[in-house]
């Protein structure tokens, strides 16, 4: 059941009565969504599988007693962008949770180049066309928010993952600006930070991470902030990271995140060296 009376009213208040949330059907984005549907937000599910947007809209319908809308997109198609925005024209949307986007990890010299622009259309261009795109109606309204997915990478460059960093210290830089831009206008904005999650982020950039933080914890610790923060790291795993590299110098994090990324995807190496192997 949703929240206190007196914490649902105040979030439909600023931030409803509809709330945008991109990448809905997995990981960060789901549980953003199942974060905002307690606090009362009616929801708009953007993801590819439309089968489990709809079981998603139908749990959280029942469960939560708000309205729903399913829209299947594959955002790195800067058509279904607008198909997006199109649908939700006639609809008071308050607050925008781009949480969709993925990572690619391994060499520079073994990536695919149209992987890589793939994921800056979803990580960046997308997240900025629907933001630019709805910041003119929130701010006639008076009042909203804007959720943007960082990361811990991307406030330094990073060896084996440095198109993906680069991806995300994009969003961090455009979060800032638009923080400071949008607040006297009643227009929030943050930039949710984590690190590593355990989610599908993990298998689709072939990475293998040891510690990790659960989806609800990052989401739930984002929407926490909206509004009191500009950038949050959500999680103790988060802030502890954070805490640990503050006193780096930049090169020395580029080096220390060489290290790290390095021990993730070291298994592509053994792979690439068999297959080097076999064709030999």
């Amino acid at each position: 059941m949703p929240g206190n009376s007196k914490q649902t009213g105040k979030w439909q208040d600023r931030y409803g009565p509809w709330a945008l949330v991109t990448g809905a059907s997995d990981g960060i984005g789901r549980e953003m969504a199942v974060d905002l549907a307690r606090r009362g937000l009616n929801l708009v599910l953007v993801a590819r599988r439309e089968a489990v947007l709809a079981d998603l809209a139908a749990s959280l319908s029942k469960q939560f007693s708000i309205e729903t809308r399913v829209i299947a997109a594959d955002l790195s198609d800067a058509a279904m962008v607008e198909h997006v925005l199109a649908a939700t024209d006639d609809l008071d949307i308050g607050l925008l949770a781009a949480a969709a986007g993925y990572g690619l990890s391994g060499p520079a010299l073994s990536s695919s180049r149209d992987g890589e622009l793939n994921m800056i259309d979803v990580n960046c261009r997308a997240a900025t066309a629907m933001t630019y795109a709805l910041v003119p109606r929130l701010v006639a309204r008076g009042q909203g928010g804007i959720v943007l997915m960082g990361s811990l990478v991307g406030f330094q460059g990073t060896p084996r993952a440095a198109n993906y960093a680069a991806t995300k210290a994009y969003i961090q830089t455009l979060a800032e600006g638009l923080r400071h831009e949008l607040k006297p206008l009643g227009v929030d904005v943050i930039s949710s930070a984590p690190g590593p999650v355990r989610s599908g982020f993990a298998d689709r950039a072939d990475m293998k991470m040891g510690m990790a933080q659960s989806p609800r914890s990052v989401a739930r610790g984002t929407i926490r902030a909206l509004g009191r923060k500009g950038t949050v790291r959500p999680g103790f795993l988060s802030r502890f990271l954070a805490a640990s590299l503050a006193t780096v110098p930049r090169a020395g994090r580029v080096r220390i995140m060489a290290l790290i990324m390095g021990g993730m995807t070291s298994h592509q190496d053994d792979t690439h060296s068999t297959k080097t192997e076999k064709t030999a």
